[in-house]
């Protein structure tokens, strides 16, 4: 896809070029990480405070949360606001007290 002076610019993750380059660190080396996300129907009845701010989702996962919603009968908006805080609340734990390093 060609770009012009009128697209916008690249997000972070457009950025990024994936390769098999010999630095990165071999498969078995690395530890895996236990599944700590909720299922969508454990992310519909929290409504945590919080601040109002934009963010650009890619189109499939915006479809995802919106399925989700309709098939529970609640905001697609909340779904996204309480995966993220179960997330950060997640990285919060596991970081104290330790210094894994994460290959990009």
């Amino acid at each position: 896809m060609d770009r012009n002076q009128y697209d916008p610019p690249l997000q972070d993750w457009e950025e990024d070029i994936y390769t098999d380059d010999p630095e990165l660190p071999d498969a078995d080396s690395l530890e895996p990480v236990e599944d700590f996300l909720p299922p969508p129907e454990a992310l519909v009845f929290k409504q945590p405070k919080g601040i109002k701010i934009t963010i650009t989702l890619d189109p499939a996962s915006i479809e995802f949360f919106k399925e989700e919603a309709e098939r529970l009968n609640a905001p697609y908006q909340l779904m996204i606001r309480n995966l993220l805080a179960e997330y950060a609340n997640k990285q919060k734990s596991t970081k104290k007290g330790s210094s894994r390093k994460v290959a990009r």
